[in-house]
């Protein structure tokens, strides 16, 4: 029951730093004056529940994922039986798999040997590689390659898990605070944004797919004559030509991809110190830089189109090679679309596109019922357990009292300093709080009466209340932290957020209860020197 002056004086600090810290949570930035500019301004953020915004849900297309890997296969086909001069009639790719007709039936073992090469592991839950294709021939030359489900399964799983990633990078650097993004079903995607009244231009961010390509352009082709596209070649709809006559206009562009955009290592928007016009600068990695160099290179003079979700952004011809491994793109870009299009290419492109099957937004006046509703519940919780407090143990019952205030300003300032969300499971985690943050205090407090009872000296039985407590008090709150632990684990979203919440308020109610309740109790003992307890 010993407190030396500099622990009195850790303990006074600490409290006095958790009232600080917790200042940003409940007094505006805006109404705190010069205050606001010095104080560390972290504070909680209120979840979707409490401060509105936008729900959507987001279904990733598999058909794309498996028309993809289909044409792969088509295209490996093609390089493939070419390379070996077999022939072959009606490759066509349906029903998820690719069929042929092999003309020289001496060579069909052979080529369903070949078949089988095209196969790509695919790594299942469990570690196991599998192959992902089934290769079958028939007598007459037919030779079916089909995709297997599991392997489709599996890459539904991948495409779907690099897709949330990939929108949570979006979304991040769109500048929406604490956004919850989860998977939802098979091929779902939750995204709920606080704060966010018009979700039109993250719906935009979300629907493009952002798969950049650098490609060479066709000056042969007219892609504005009428005529079909020949093969290897591509009419796709260029923006700057179409911007600037006010007409829809193509380019030719060839289907080799020279660099992929998955070689960039960094985009950002800027200005052009020539024009002043708005640019996306760009750099590659070291595979991109070497490939970007020797492209450029060899095809000096000729124009180079850059290529994003199968539209030409703008093709500009080349004037010398480019070794540096960066690069421009330039085009009718306001401020805006050049840093959506810089976030675009830092998150990387989806591996399908998304599509939003449900959109919902709330209000802010529904969370502020909840608010409200909360705020009741708490000075409600708050008084009756100071009033039993009071009414069971007296002034030990205050020390506890004084305990619970300082209990919830740490634990607010703890969350303050996390910027951790709340939502409406939170503030019922807060309130869960304060039913047990006096459970240690009754635990000492009744151990401290029954070694009254026993006849112990007023500093001894205070002494060995809290020495014998102390074990009980731990147990309970490490297997309640351990609950809590799976919660956040295999929880998501609000269940993290009470969990969350009931963690931090275990942790300061051990201090207030242990430490400075203990702390009040010595400074009365030393003032007063009581020949009884009041309990």
């Amino acid at each position: 029951m010993f407190f030396s002056r500099w622990k009195i004086l850790s303990v006074i600090g600490i409290c006095l730093l958790g009232l600080l810290l917790c200042i940003p949570s409940i007094v505006p930035r805006e109404r705190a004056g010069a205050a606001g500019e010095w104080l560390p301004w972290r504070s909680v953020n209120l979840g979707l529940d409490l401060r509105g915004g936008s729900y959507l849900l987001l279904e990733i297309d598999m058909s794309t994922v498996i028309r993809e890997r289909l044409e792969n296969l088509m295209d490996g086909v093609r390089q493939k039986l070419r390379n070996e001069r077999v022939g072959y009639t009606n490759l066509a790719a349906r029903d998820r798999a690719v069929t042929l007709q092999v003309r020289d039936l001496d060579k069909l073992q052979q080529v369903t040997r070949w078949m089988r090469e095209l196969s790509q592991p695919v790594v299942n839950a469990f570690g196991q590689q599998t192959q992902d294709i089934e290769v079958t021939s028939q007598p007459d030359g037919a030779v079916t390659i089909a995709l297997l489900e599991p392997a489709i399964r599996e890459r539904a799983t991948r495409a779907i898990e690099q897709s949330i990633e990939i929108v949570r990078r979006r979304i991040d650097g769109s500048g929406v605070a604490d956004p919850l993004i989860a998977r939802q079903g098979q091929n779902r995607i939750l995204v709920q944004l606080p704060g966010v009244g018009d979700p039109e231009r993250i719906k935009q961010l979300l629907g493009k797919t952002a798969r950049m390509t650098f490609r060479m352009v066709d000056q042969n082709a007219d892609p504005n004559a009428g005529r079909p596209a020949p093969p290897g070649v591509d009419f796709l709809i260029d923006e700057s030509l179409t911007q600037r006559s006010g007409q829809t206009l193509r380019t030719a562009v060839r289907r080799r991809i020279e660099v992929d955009g998955a070689n960039l290592t960094d985009a950002r928007a800027g200005q052009d110190q020539r024009t002043g016009s708005w640019v996306v600068n760009f750099e590659f990695d070291s595979v991109g830089a070497r490939r970007f160099a020797e492209v450029t290179r060899a095809n000096v003079g000729r124009p180079f189109a850059i290529v994003l979700d199968d539209r030409v952004i703008s093709a500009p011809e080349i004037r010398e090679p480019i070794t540096g491994g960066r690069g421009q793109i330039s085009g009718s870009f306001t401020a805006q679309s050049a840093n959506d299009l810089a976030v675009l290419l830092r998150a990387g492109a989806l591996p399908a596109p998304l599509t939003v099957v449900e959109e919902r937004s709330v209000g802010p006046d529904l969370g502020a019922d909840a608010i409200r509703a909360g705020s009741i519940s708490l000075a409600i919780g708050f008084c009756l357990v100071i009033a039993y407090m009071l009414f069971f143990y007296g002034l030990f019952g205050a020390f506890a009292c004084v305990a619970l205030v300082l209990n919830l300003v740490l634990l607010l300032a703890i969350l303050s300093v996390m910027e951790a969300t709340l939502t409406l499971p939170g503030m019922a985690g807060v309130l869960l709080t304060l039913g047990m943050a006096v459970d240690a205090n009754i635990l000492i407090n009744e151990r401290i009466r029954e070694e009254v009872l026993r006849g112990r000296t007023p500093i001894a039985a205070m002494e060995a209340g809290f020495a014998r407590a102390f074990a009980t008090i731990l147990d309970s709150n490490v297997t309640t932290v351990l609950a809590m632990g799976m919660l956040y684990a295999f929880g998501s979203g609000p269940v993290r957020g009470f969990a969350v919440a009931i963690t931090v308020g275990i942790c300061t109610s051990m201090f207030t209860a242990i430490v400075v309740v203990r702390m009040l109790m010595a400074q009365w003992y030393r003032r007063r020197r009581p020949s009884a307890l009041p309990v």
